[in-house]
């Protein structure tokens, strides 16, 4: 368990540094509240973009974003609107991203998912 979690994190700063690299603003990391937990909060332009990262170093269960469950979404949805309720974002464009990681040899590879999720 300790292992996957400092994998995650690698996971994460790595797609934290990426998204800088794009031009991303990054807003928020690891907002959590009852509804769910949003890996990454970050501004693309003018649209909010709320993005679930997912590490791997096999495939052996499957591609990365494909743990992104049907609950999972739901789970990031629901975190999403209460996000936006808390900050006053309502009436603002947001989009749902999954970036896939997938960890060999200590080189990261990247796919990152725009729109992956709908809303």
């Amino acid at each position: 368990m300790y292992e996957r979690h400092i994998l995650g994190k690698e996971g994460e700063n790595y797609a934290c540094n990426y998204l800088k690299g794009i031009g991303y603003k990054i807003i928020e990391r690891n907002f959590s509240c009852k509804q769910g937990e949003i890996d990454i909060i970050a501004k693309d332009n003018e649209e909010y973009a709320f993005i679930e990262i997912k590490t791997r170093k096999n495939f052996h269960y499957g591609r990365p974003a494909e743990a992104v469950t049907d609950k999972k979404q739901n789970n990031i949805k629901n975190a999403t609107k209460y996000y936006l309720y808390l900050h006053h974002l309502e009436n603002k464009y947001i989009r749902f991203d999954v970036i896939e990681l997938y960890k060999r040899n200590n080189n990261f590879y990247l796919n990152h998912i725009k729109q992956a999720i709908l809303y």
